[in-house]
């Protein structure tokens, strides 16, 4: 990770769950000095206990690990909400209906923002009876390709994986399709209103 757990914030997070060091100590086996030590810098808990210590103050441990309680705000989806997340060092996709935490291979990932595309990343899109079949002229190589294309709606997000060497293409319903989105594992997320 590129962040660990800070006293300050096992503090705070102990005192909102109104739970002394003792008994937070008790729910985690360890003594109550321990618990201390690590609230005045003194220590750091160990890697084993992070998962317990998550659970009895009552959040994730990506919570713990970067002190703030992450609560889900969106109770519908909304496409402009919609977030895309990739892992530079995996190629994991993930996407999110609103603000989130996320982290993969051990890094936490920023939100990719979406621009217009230019002329290289520009996408070709005709409308084949209840579809739109996507395509786009880049290079699909092991250096430099797209790496997915999403279709989203009112409804939700439709997504198609793309792989390197294969073809940057892609059939999406076009039932209430709004915006079309690419992501260029060299030149990031690009975004064209349909």
């Amino acid at each position: 990770m590129d962040r660990y757990v800070t006293g300050a914030v096992i503090r705070r997070l102990r005192e909102e769950r109104k739970l002394t060091q003792e008994q937070l100590a008790e729910k985690i086996f360890v003594s109550g000095k321990a618990v201390s030590k690590w609230e005045t810098g003194q220590g750091l808990p160990d890697i084993t206990l992070l998962e317990p210590l998550a659970e009895a103050l009552g959040i994730s441990v990506i919570e713990l690990f970067s002190g703030e309680n992450v609560q889900n705000r969106n109770r519908a989806f909304n496409m402009h909400r919609l977030r895309f997340y990739v892992c530079p060092l995996c190629g994991n996709v993930i996407q999110a209906s609103g603000e989130a935490l996320i982290s993969c291979c051990g890094i936490t990932l920023p939100p990719l923002g979406a621009e217009e595309p230019d002329e290289a990343h520009a996408l070709r899109i005709a409308r084949i009876e209840d579809e739109h079949y996507v395509t786009a002229e880049h290079p699909m190589t092991k250096q430099h390709y797209l790496s997915f294309f999403a279709a989203v709606s009112d409804l939700g997000v439709q997504f198609v994986k793309l792989y390197p060497e294969g073809g940057a293409e892609a059939y999406f319903k076009t039932s209430r399709v709004r915006y079309l989105y690419a992501y260029c594992n060299r030149h990031g997320l690009f975004r064209v209103r349909v």
